[in-house]
């Protein structure tokens, strides 16, 4: 799994606004966006092109578009907050979703929802979530594309932990690429990421209020 640390001064910017406890919802929310976006840009660098005969408003020339837009998977719900940069950058990708949470007690995924195509095989795949903690839910969601075929996976995640990229880089999953914007380097007893940012879904959408 190739590991990509994204280290552009305007992506540490956006995540310092992420990281900072005085940043509101909407702070948060609009850092995320522009970062959910920059990683996206950087994710989708080696996405196969084709080109094709176009006429510009002086001549004829060639132009280029992706031969397979790719479907972005947004682990729900922090992920959700991904999918409009997402949709900005590559506009004609589709849009699956694998629904997990947090049992606050174990630190393990609970599903609850799953929609994605029956059959992924060659079709390149997004994973966004901002959090890599455990790796638990990354790897839940791998294991949900992996059995429809899907050979061609790059995880997105804003933040990442140590722990859970080595969970993830050493689970023997189809992951291609990971692109993340830091690493931090621990998890705490409650396996929240250190210095991390919080939870990601709380300070996107507010508190929780549904307990599964």
């Amino acid at each position: 799994m190739e590991i990509q640390v994204v280290t552009h001064p305007l992506a540490a910017a956006r995540l310092t606004i992420m990281r900072d406890k005085r940043s509101d919802n909407a702070t948060f929310r609009s850092a995320l966006a522009d970062l959910g976006a920059m990683l996206i840009y950087e994710a989708s660098e080696d996405l196969r092109v084709e080109q094709f005969s176009m006429d510009t408003p002086l001549t004829a020339t060639t132009g280029t578009r992706l031969e397979k837009p790719p479907i972005i998977v947004p682990v729900i719900r922090a992920g959700l907050g991904m999918v409009d940069p997402a949709l900005s950058m590559i506009p004609d990708a589709q849009v699956g979703f694998v629904g997990l949470a947090r049992d606050e007690e174990t630190h393990k995924p609970v599903p609850y929802l799953e929609a994605l195509p029956d059959d992924l095989a060659g079709q390149p795949v997004l994973l966004v979530d901002p959090m890599l903690a455990t790796g638990g839910s990354l790897l839940h969601a791998i294991r949900l594309l992996s059995d429809r075929g899907a050979d061609d996976i790059t995880c997105v995640c804003m933040l990442s932990a140590r722990p859970g990229v080595e969970a993830v880089r050493d689970s023997g999953l189809p992951i291609r690429k990971l692109v993340t914007a830091a690493i931090d380097p621990e998890l705490n007893e409650d396996a929240y990421i250190v210095p991390g940012l919080g939870d990601a879904g709380d300070r996107l959408y507010g508190p929780r209020n549904i307990h599964f």
